[in-house]
């Protein structure tokens, strides 16, 4: 009997040394891949929407530290300002700054190229990360279904609008930011808008595969022009995305052990913005910085045309 309750013992006080020794190594998993090029990009000119918190903020500070002109473009300018501001001080480059950007707005995206493009005389890389997620049912100030708006459509647009500078500028780079969560959307060409049916949940998904068809026919579209475009998952990250819904939010903050933080998402959008080996790639799907799997419904060049085609009508713009 006093044998059995040694074990017991034992067993109860070798538990915080297994924690100890196994909690660093699954961490280190749950953090993922890592950019590990030391890739310099002085009198390089960077765009990042939605940079003012988040994998946004962290992707800015990466690419400022490396010499780049970095603009953060968003739609909060209190909180850019603030962004921006840290990331000058934390790097000791001063070549960052925010602009206004609201992808819910085209007014406003037309402004902010416009501007930029009065501005700048090259962009080499052009970071499309903002997103919204979990918003019930609401219009853009066009009249977009919001995921659909900012996620896809807003970056559509100002891609659009910067791509001939990008040519310019070429090599250049376009790193759009999806989800695996692509692999549950569908594109409703039927009910794009969500008005007959709406799911939040959903409603995020088909605008995550929205970026990925995006990024398929972008990617064709763009042979040969020095410009190449690629998409990503960042993975499961602890940021203000989860804002809209209460349950998640509150399950995100109280397993922040399990989520990446934001330095780590951020690593595959630096990878994909930088490496080396990536300079002639492009139409791929990145997650851990390496190819990960597209769904079937990812990889429809059909569907991605006939996208194309669609938010060309919706924003009222004539792209070849």
């Amino acid at each position: 009997m006093l044998g059995f309750v040694g074990s017991v013992l034992a067993l109860f006080a070798s538990v915080p040394l297994l924690v100890f020794v196994v909690a660093p190594i699954f961490r280190k998993f749950i953090a993922g891949g890592v950019c590990k090029s030391a890739a310099k990009l002085n009198g390089k000119v960077v765009v990042i929407t939605g940079a003012n918190t988040g994998i946004g903020k962290e992707t800015a500070r990466d690419l400022a530290g490396r010499g780049a002109k970095v603009i953060l473009a968003c739609r909060d300018m209190a909180k850019a300002e603030t962004a921006a501001c840290e990331i000058r001080t934390t790097t000791g480059n001063q070549q960052v700054t925010a602009k206004k950007l609201d992808l819910a707005d085209t007014k406003s995206i037309r402004e902010f190229a416009e501007n930029f493009l009065k501005e700048e005389k090259e962009l080499h890389i052009l970071i499309n990360n903002a997103g919204v997620m979990l918003c019930p049912y609401s219009k853009t100030a066009d009249g977009f279904e919001m995921h659909l708006g900012v996620n896809h459509l807003g970056h559509f647009l100002l891609t659009f609008l910067l791509i001939d500078c990008l040519k310019q500028s070429a090599p250049a780079r376009i790193v759009n930011v999806s989800s695996l969560a692509h692999h549950g959307g569908r594109i409703r060409f039927h009910d794009l808008q969500g008005e007959k049916s709406y799911n939040r949940g959903l409603a995020y998904c088909h605008s995550k595969l929205a970026n990925i068809l995006f990024t398929r026919e972008l990617a064709r579209r763009l042979q040969g022009t020095g410009v190449t475009v690629n998409v990503l998952h960042p993975g499961t990250v602890s940021s203000e995305l989860s804002r809209h819904s209460t349950i998640l939010d509150t399950v995100w903050k109280r397993s922040s052990f399990f989520l990446k933080t934001p330095v780590e998402g951020a690593q595959t959008s630096v990878y994909c913005a930088v490496a080396e080996e990536l300079e002639s790639v492009s139409g791929k799907y990145f997650s851990d910085c390496k190819p990960a799997y597209v769904s079937p419904q990812g990889r429809n060049e059909e569907t991605a045309k006939k996208l194309w085609d669609v938010s060309c009508e919706l924003l009222g713009i004539h792209w070849d």
